[in-house]
């Protein structure tokens, strides 16, 4: 009698998994072109795995299938004829806009479409003149996004494809690449909504978000709760939908109770951190708000804005104290004629390029992230000892004595932050900055 069950069991099971079968396999051909059909069987066989993804995909379920994403008009750019039929290799953001437009509209406007635009930059000088350009081709372009060429029978110059960079400057003329972040051929939401996608670029000595992200509590909550998160729902509101962590998309692009999706990426970003110097951001106030929004879903309102205090008092620190100065003083030593007015043929400006463009960078993305010890130990304290033991002793190696000190009172006397470098600590000031402590934190402080 138990067998007998057993088998009956067990006939029910593969019964029951022959139509789960069937039935996606119909979900995934049901609505189907004559033409999409076509690419699906031949490239079942050529390349299984892009199809079965796609098989998993919206995509598939709603009949949009490989000759919807990649047919052209014989007149486009990088149109091909492929099996008699005319398609382009590349699936552009203008192509994604056909049924997407205001996420195209969104993203194209974006800090992330302009990725691309690197070529008159210093990270560009960098790579293809001092590195070199096959360095470029697998290192910053699959991040920034390459040029892409054609050649004359439609494929893809081998010099400038593969390539997924976020600022991509395809054929069309179209900039970015929504695959960036939705991997081909699922187009995940879930997976787009997970760290690890912005960990691809925004890692490393210069903006390394990810590792930030990793040491907050947002990152320790995530690594914690990521499967209490509904990460795989159409909606995905934080407060509503998911309480646990949030991610890089929570806070930079998806749904709050108040504000929709968006595509652009520095609509709730005030600053920018990038540059020697940081700026406000245009309509800075309102981003900022967008932002503080994200915010208030998950904490109170004094919580907020002694966070953005922090973390302002923490950008203004290092421009006024560190960054200010190092240009100015630079500046002046090529007025002077001290140093090329080049970049990265002294060994000053190797010195000044990592203070802002690493140490700076990891110090202010530190406090933007709630990452102390990249604010402190990977920030403001490499800052604080690159600029006091490397950057001013070699100003003063270039300029002499005469020149630096007056260096010196112009750029760093007016600021009483420089004196105990300058003028050095006397007893009473030693025992002022002790005071100051005791007051602070209190108890008896370790002389």
């Amino acid at each position: 009698m138990k067998r007998y069950h057993f088998v009956v069991l067990s006939a029910l099971i593969a019964i029951g998994a022959l139509c789960i079968i069937c039935a996606s396999s119909e979900v995934a051909s049901a609505e189907v072109s004559k033409e999409g059909q076509v690419c699906i069987n031949c490239h079942k066989a050529q390349s299984p795995s892009f199809v079965k993804e796609w098989e998993l995909s919206k995509h598939a379920a709603k009949g949009v299938d490989c000759y919807s994403c990649h047919k052209a008009e014989k007149s486009d750019p990088d149109a091909m004829d492929h099996n008699g039929y005319t398609i382009a290799i590349l699936v552009t953001p203008k192509d994604c806009g056909r049924c997407h437009a205001n996420e195209e509209k969104e993203m194209t406007t974006s800090h992330h479409a302009k990725a691309g635009d690197i070529l008159n930059s210093l990270d560009n000088y960098l790579g293809e003149v001092v590195g070199g350009p096959e360095a470029v081709a697998v290192g910053c372009l699959q991040c920034h996004g390459a040029k892409v060429k054609v050649l004359d029978n439609g494929k893809l110059d081998t010099n400038s494809w593969p390539n997924t960079g976020i600022g991509r400057i395809n054929p069309d003329g179209s900039k970015g690449s929504c695959s960036a972040c939705h991997i081909r051929h699922n187009f995940s939401r879930a997976q787009a909504r997970e760290p690890e996608i912005c960990g691809k670029c925004h890692l490393g000595p210069d903006h390394p978000q990810i590792e930030v992200y990793e040491e907050s509590k947002h990152g320790i909550v995530y690594a914690a709760n990521k499967d209490k998160l509904n990460m795989d729902k159409d909606s995905w509101v934080v407060g509503k939908d998911y309480t646990a962590a949030p991610t890089c998309a929570t806070c930079h692009i998806s749904a709050t109770p108040t504000q929709p999706v968006t595509h652009d990426v520095g609509a709730r970003i005030s600053w920018t951190l990038r540059p020697p110097v940081s700026k406000k951001l245009e309509n800075a106030d309102k981003k900022r708000a967008a932002m503080q929004d994200v915010c208030s879903s998950c904490h109170s309102s004094p919580f907020v804005e002694g966070f953005y205090k922090q973390f302002d008092n923490l950008v203004n620190l290092y421009d006024t104290k560190f960054a200010m100065p190092a240009m100015a003083i630079r500046k002046d030593l090529m007025e002077k004629g001290k140093i090329s007015k080049a970049d990265f043929d002294d060994k000053l400006d190797w010195i000044y390029w990592e203070l802002w463009h690493h140490e700076g960078r990891r110090a202010r993305h530190g406090a933007a992230m709630s990452g102390p010890d990249y604010a402190w130990w990977h920030g403001i304290y490499d800052v604080a000892k690159n600029f006091y033991t490397e950057f001013l002793p070699e100003v003063k190696s270039v300029a002499g004595p005469e020149l630096y000190n007056e260096l010196v009172k112009k750029h760093l006397d007016p600021d009483v932050r420089h004196e105990w470098y300058t003028k050095g600590m006397s007893k009473e000031q030693l025992q002022k900055i002790q005071q100051y402590y005791k007051e602070r934190y209190g108890g008896t402080q370790t002389k």
